[in-house]
């Protein structure tokens, strides 16, 4: 009988473990966030963040009592960031490349980032539709492939003579930002053969000089992110400097410390910025429209960021974190190499209701507003310069 008790007892604890601890604990759920901020319409809401193992993986109240408390792992300082088919795929610069699968729930590293396909510091990672990751180590001096089941393919370059620090594919070549020889090499993608180089000709003015990022556009024109120039050149695939965006300064739309970029299906292009700690948006005559983010630790702050990505396909695993009223068309992924917000997830959408500007109403009224500023400061200046000459007159 008294077995009977006891081994009733023991399973009354375990159903009641079972039962309790069915239900993973939530992440809580933050204060709503937006850019811009009211009363303007807001367009963009912040919606939450990845760190680690207890930012996604599920662990029962039962699993925590039979096996004990899971070590939590965290993210070191991660860099670049890609998506696909459920998963984040985050460059991990003193580690290796880890996976926050959104779908099974866990975060893990790279499968094939071993052997053949181990990584030294993956600093960014590009990936195509089908699933084929490039991930640029420039302490390997390598750019490693790895297949849609994240398996190793294989890589291009060879280590010590350059330093790849980005790699973006499109159609059948290979575009891979060398940032020690201040020029984009240009491989076939089956062969691994360099073809030719962007960057590094005609008139100095057209000319690299310290690449970081890179990233195409619907009609095929590179990206090219320069640190040097604090500015982002727009090049056509046969090398030509057709535009560039930004220049040095700490006014809206300058650069300090430009990085990764991202393009919308609209062909507005995000652009990060390390020292402001922002993401500009600008349209496609590279014309600010908005920015968000700011310094801090608070949602919605990065702490130098580095990397954005625009992810369509993924959306229905954030729709929890969006508010009521607010309609999220896509999502802007944005790492942070420091603090507790290193993987941020905001959405872009608009208010219910509420009739939302067109990218051209919002370029003139950035014009009306920087008119007026300029006509008030003309008014201040006229009326110091009387003022001197009033006091000159009474002298």
């Amino acid at each position: 009988m008294k077995k009977t008790i006891h081994g009733i007892g023991v399973s009354a604890l375990a159903l009641v473990f079972v039962l309790g601890g069915c239900a993973a604990p939530q992440k809580k759920k933050e204060e709503p966030v937006f850019f811009p901020p009211a009363p303007a319409p807001h367009r963009i809401q912040y919606l939450t963040s990845f760190n680690g193992t207890k930012d996604i993986e599920e662990e029962s109240a039962f699993q925590r009592f039979i096996l004990g408390e899971k070590r939590e792992i965290k993210l070191d300082k991660p860099y670049g960031v890609g998506t696909h088919d459920g998963r984040i795929y985050v460059c991990d610069t003193n580690s290796t490349v880890v996976v926050f699968d959104l779908k099974a729930k866990t975060f893990e590293p790279l499968k094939g980032a071993k052997g053949a396909g181990k990584l030294v510091q993956p600093l960014n990672i590009s990936i195509e539709e089908d699933g084929t990751k490039y991930v640029t180590d420039p302490v390997r001096g390598q750019v490693v492939v790895f297949d849609r089941n994240d398996e190793y393919l294989k890589a291009y370059g060879r280590p010590g003579n350059w330093k790849p620090v980005d790699a973006v594919a499109f159609e059948d070549r290979l575009y891979v930002a060398d940032n020690k020889n201040k020029v984009v090499k240009v491989f076939d993608k089956k062969s691994g053969e360099m073809i030719k180089t962007i960057g590094d000709k005609g008139d100095p003015t057209d000319r690299v000089s310290r690449p970081t990022n890179l990233a195409f556009d619907a009609e095929g024109y590179l990206y090219v992110t320069d640190s040097g120039r604090f500015q982002i050149l727009k090049f056509d695939r046969d090398g030509n400097l057709r535009a560039t965006i930004g220049k040095a300064g700490d006014n809206l739309g300058h650069f300090a410390r430009p990085r990764g970029t991202a393009f919308d299906r609209e062909g507005r292009l995000y652009a990060v910025d390390a020292a402001f700690n922002n993401v500009q948006i600008f349209n496609r005559d590279g014309r600010l429209l908005l920015f968000f983010g700011e310094g801090g630790t608070a949602p919605g702050n990065f702490l130098l960021p580095a990397k954005v990505v625009v992810d369509y396909r993924n959306l229905e695993y954030f729709r929890k974190y969006v508010e009521p009223g607010f309609e999220v068309e896509y999502l802007i992924i944005v790492t942070s190499q420091f603090g507790d917000r290193m993987v941020n997830v905001l959405g872009f959408g608009k208010e219910k209701g509420k009739k939302i500007a067109t990218d051209d109403e919002i370029l003139k009224e950035i014009e009306e507003k920087r008119q007026k500023e300029l006509e008030n400061l003309q008014k201040l200046k006229q009326t110091e310069t009387g003022e001197d000459t009033e006091e000159k007159k009474e002298q």
